[in-house]
């Protein structure tokens, strides 16, 4: 089930938009320029390989890069059975919590687990609990950060119109450390369901 929760940028205790109902989602993202969808979920094995994923979802795949005319595809994924998780779950998740922003737009599809972006716009923080199903697309320019949670478990597919792939301009602003985790929205989402 995803979540939106929607903050005043000057007051992150009290949400003035709390919604799990996907046409809220949708027409409140909608107001930022980003795009909401969910795709049937299919089963991505344990370990998977980035071809593997990237054929399970070729036809989903190939309707984005038509419509949006992005040129490069990549999986990004972190398991706790991957040899190396404990070693980079940590800087890994750091270096996407601090607010930025792409030159490009940022489409990411959720394969497999959650993650929350956190989208900066029209003095507001809308924060969006994605999970297994939804593709986001934060439009480019737009300051926003990403919290894959403190024991990240996930595999989404990240679109992009050049070769450079996720090339962040981070803003130096402090506001992330000011709103609710991963893990905060994370427990949020299990009491609302």
């Amino acid at each position: 089930m995803t979540l939106l929760t929607v903050w005043k940028e000057t007051d992150p205790s009290t949400p003035v938009l709390e919604t799990t109902e996907e046409s809220e989602i949708r027409e409140a993202l909608a107001e930022l320029g980003a795009r909401f969808s969910r795709w049937e979920v299919k089963d991505v094995a344990t370990g998977a390989s980035q071809d593997e994923v990237l054929a399970l979802y070729a036809d989903e795949i190939g309707e984005v890069k038509d419509r949006e005319g992005y040129t490069l595809v990549d999986v990004v994924a972190l398991d706790p059975a991957q040899a190396d998780y404990d070693e980079v779950k940590t800087p890994f998740r750091e270096k996407f919590l601090s607010e930025h922003a792409h030159d490009d737009d940022e489409d990411r599809y959720f394969a497999k687990g959650a993650g929350v972006f956190y989208l900066h716009a029209n003095e507001k923080v809308h924060a969006v609990y994605c999970e297994a199903g939804d593709l986001i697309s934060v439009p480019a320019n737009t300051t926003h950060w990403f919290d894959m949670g403190t024991s990240p478990h996930y595999v989404s597919v990240r679109f992009f119109h050049d070769d450079d792939g996720w090339v962040g301009h981070f803003t130096g602003s402090p506001i992330a450390e000011s709103f609710a985790s991963f893990d905060q929205l994370a427990e949020r989402r299990a009491q609302l369901a």
